[in-house]
């Protein structure tokens, strides 16, 4: 064996919850990635190394050229031999209809080290998520998973039908959604009942899944009446009725929404991960990004003038976490803050400063600046305090908390810079009215967003586009830039926007 080494990992079908943890640790330790075209481009949010899509298909590949496996193979091998550490990422699993054998094949011909890493296959996972279990102690002792698309190379086809339509389980045809008639009367005429049930699963385990069940001689007229399309998965047994009584997926609150998040990316993980659980397609639209101040020096003076405070403030999450992390660096710790009182503006601060150990001792019952100030107002009375935040923000803290005689020191533990451009994938999103809720979680979010806006993407507000803001002066500075919010969170945070979104979501049309 010579060079670098190429993993094979199967990505999972659709969900990127789905990914096997080794299969993210490869990720995580690769130089490069090359995936293919059904792997959800969310796995690939927060590595760190060169990332290539690769197409063995015209289709779903616009302005991409189109790669044979060949070629593929030999990036592969090219990559390792050059000493790197290659992730082939793979949708579902990589030997399961997923060619990740002939790559293997190709590796160790070529002298190539390589491993496997298996990944959850969509006879499993779609099924499951329909609401199907392919296998049951009433129904199915036996599954066969077999391919609806064959080699178009071969002379002959290698499905025995007969064989086929006899099993004593559950038939699970892959990639056949093109070939359902062929299939469908093939098993017929071989002798399985037209009257079994039968279901075919569009795009399973993503928001926009879509199931439609059926009787095997009813599934194409089916299938076509619902404009399903590929990757789909058909699924032929008795197994398939359980799916009236263990359906789920499809009924999440938020399934088949497309929610745009305008956190910076680096930060948006939590709000990502809501918007999934919720059953929705998280949409990244950064408006800003945040990096550690320019310049330490004014932070480091503070902190070691710590003594002289009577309270340290909080207005973010990430004023506490860059804050605290300068600490570390500067070789202290939590006990510098000993004998101060920490306010914060409201929960997720709060939470943040949990992460290392500490309680705030305030949180105002309304997280906004001014609630935060008139909280503090009888309690600094004549007192000094150390303000940790950005670089831009409301002054209301240091104007309300003048009037008793409160001292009010800034610095910026963080910075919040504005995002020139979307990328283009999201923005065609918006451009065509596909995304169908934005997050605005600040006033400046608000005015960059508007800011970020084409004017096909601006048409399509208050159309097929609503906006959610998480509190009133986010709502403000949202309708200063011409934006008109349809919902407001009461509990000013990325939750608060998401139940607010649901309550529209259920008491719509």
């Amino acid at each position: 064996m010579a060079g670098g080494k190429v993993y094979l990992v199967g990505a999972g079908p659709g969900d990127p919850g789905l990914i096997t943890i080794k299969g993210i640790e490869c990720l995580k330790q690769a130089d490069l990635i090359l995936y293919d075209g059904l792997v959800n481009p969310l796995l690939l949010e927060h590595v760190s190394s060169e990332v290539e899509r690769t197409c063995r298909v015209a289709e779903g590949c616009q302005n991409r050229r189109v790669l044979k496996q060949d070629e593929i193979n030999e990036r592969l091998i090219a990559a390792a031999r050059e000493g790197k550490t290659v992730v082939r990422l793979k949708g579902g699993d990589p030997f399961i209809f997923g060619r990740g054998s002939e790559e293997a094949a190709a590796l160790r011909e070529a002298g190539i080290d390589f491993e496997i890493v298996p990944g959850i296959t969509a006879a499993t996972a779609a099924a499951g998520y329909a609401g199907i279990s392919v296998t049951h102690r009433a129904h199915a002792s036996a599954v066969a998973l077999i391919t609806g698309h064959e080699d178009p190379t071969k002379p002959d086809s290698s499905l025995d039908y007969e064989a086929l339509s006899r099993f004593p389980g559950t038939l699970v045809f892959y990639m056949g959604l093109h070939n359902l008639k062929h299939i469908v009367s093939s098993l017929i005429e071989a002798g399985k009942s037209g009257d079994t049930p039968a279901a075919a699963i569009s795009r399973g385990t993503t928001p926009f899944q879509k199931t439609v069940q059926s009787t095997l001689k009813g599934l194409p007229e089916s299938v076509q009446n619902a404009g399903l399309v590929a990757p789909s998965l058909i699924v032929i047994g008795e197994c398939v009725t359980l799916r009236d009584q263990i359906a789920w997926f499809e009924q999440k609150p938020l399934f088949g929404l497309r929610i745009g998040i305008t956190r910076s990316e680096d930060q948006s993980e939590s709000e990502i991960q809501q918007a999934i659980r919720l059953g929705a397609q998280p949409v990244l639209l950064p408006t800003i990004e945040i990096s550690q101040p320019a310049d330490w020096a004014p932070v480091d003076q503070a902190i070691s003038r710590l003594k002289d405070y009577d309270w340290l403030v909080f207005t973010s999450a990430n004023g506490v976490r860059y804050f605290m992390d300068r600490l570390w660096e500067l070789g202290l710790d939590s006990r510098q803050l000993s004998h101060l009182k920490i306010a914060t503006i409201g929960p997720s601060t709060a939470e943040a400063l949990l992460a290392y150990r500490i309680r705030a001792d305030l949180v105002p019952p309304q997280y906004r600046a001014e609630a935060l100030a008139e909280s503090l107002k009888p309690l600094a009375t004549g007192q000094k305090l150390l303000w940790a935040g950005a670089n831009r923000g409301r002054e209301v803290l240091i104007t309300e908390l003048a009037e008793v005689s409160a001292t009010v020191d800034k610095i910026v533990v963080y910075e919040n810079h504005d995002v020139s451009a979307w990328n283009e994938e999201s923005l065609k999103l918006l451009e065509s009215g596909e995304v169908d809720w934005v997050g605005l979680s600040s006033p400046s979010i608000a005015r960059n967003f508007e800011r970020l806006l084409t004017d096909a993407a601006r048409a399509q507000l208050g159309k097929s586009i609503r906006l959610a803001s998480i509190s009133p002066v986010t709502s403000q500075a949202a309708q200063e830039a011409g934006l008109q919010i349809d919902v407001e969170a009461k509990d000013y945070h990325w939750d608060g926007i998401f139940t607010a979104i649901q309550q529209y979501a259920a008491s719509g049309p």
